[in-house]
């Protein structure tokens, strides 16, 4: 666990310092204290994010007893990690970003009651500054449920290091517990401006060059130039999922203006703008 008091590190390291599965924009991302800074803001207006938060409070309802642990993979500046922890989860949050862990410290302190009620337990969160695909100091069956949410898994470079964020996650979460992970769709390009063209270039790329998956994408955001994200296919994520050793319970088709769920299958892909998969 990191101590969050010493001095913040270099905002601008060396690219040749990036660890596992860390693209070089990404790697810019995780150390701009500005956009943790003006996170909650910036997002607080996109309809993916309550669509997240209603459907986690349905999954995790409010707990009568204490000591419940769940993983918060990617957790940011606390936007499931905080609601979890009112609701009686011990949230083990876990963020490479340490401006962001930092500014999630901060709301905790601001927004989580320290008076808990033996009937109404309130949670604590432990902050973990770590790699997502270097988790081997965390515990076997260590954790009760794990999520991973916001597409925060298609920001991880490279299929054989995603596998290992999933692994990690079935190794830490103990046997009953939930896998709850959500990604964009990759058919959502063609409903974007230049969508077609980035879907073409991608397939392209995938087939002349190793460093490239089919569904990569580098893009400008927030004034970086290089962010990076994986975007999945409905059989390319249950299969990683089930491979890494969950069985897989739901799968959720969002909407591609992240609204609402899809009852059943579009006609149109580009209609789905992403899942959510529930796993055991």
């Amino acid at each position: 666990m990191t101590d969050l008091k010493q001095p913040p590190p270099d905002p601008t390291p060396p690219q040749w310092r990036r660890p596992r599965g860390v693209a070089p924009g990404t790697w810019q991302y995780l150390h701009q204290r500005t956009i943790a800074v003006h996170y909650d803001a910036f997002v607080a207006d996109t309809p993916l994010c309550h669509l997240d938060d209603e459907f986690l409070a349905e999954l995790f309802p409010r707990r009568e007893t204490a000591g419940c642990r769940v993983a918060d993979l990617g957790c940011g500046t606390g936007r499931s990690a905080i609601p979890l922890a009112r609701r009686g989860y011990d949230v083990v949050a876990i963020d490479l970003s340490r401006p962001m862990l930092q500014n999630l410290m901060r709301r905790v302190t601001q927004e989580i009651p320290t008076d808990s009620q033996p009937d109404s337990p309130v949670g604590r969160i432990f902050p973990v500054q770590a790699n997502l695909v270097e988790l081997d100091s965390l515990a076997d069956d260590s954790i009760d449920h794990t999520i991973c949410m916001f597409s925060t898994l298609g920001m991880i470079q490279g299929r054989a290091n995603r596998n290992a964020v999933l692994q990690h996650g079935r190794r830490m979460t103990r046997n009953g517990g939930r896998l709850v992970i959500h990604v964009h769709h990759r058919a959502a390009w063609f409903a974007e401006p230049g969508g077609m063209r980035r879907w073409l270039a991608s397939a392209v790329k995938a087939w002349t060059r190793k460093d490239h998956e089919f569904g990569d994408h580098v893009y400008a955001y927030r004034g970086l130039s290089q962010m990076f994200l994986h975007r999945f296919s409905q059989r390319e994520i249950t299969t990683a999922v089930r491979q890494a050793g969950w069985t897989v319970d739901q799968v959720h088709r969002i909407a591609a203006d992240g609204t609402g769920f899809l009852s059943r299958r579009p006609r149109l892909p580009s209609k789905i703008g992403g899942f959510i998969v529930v796993a055991q």
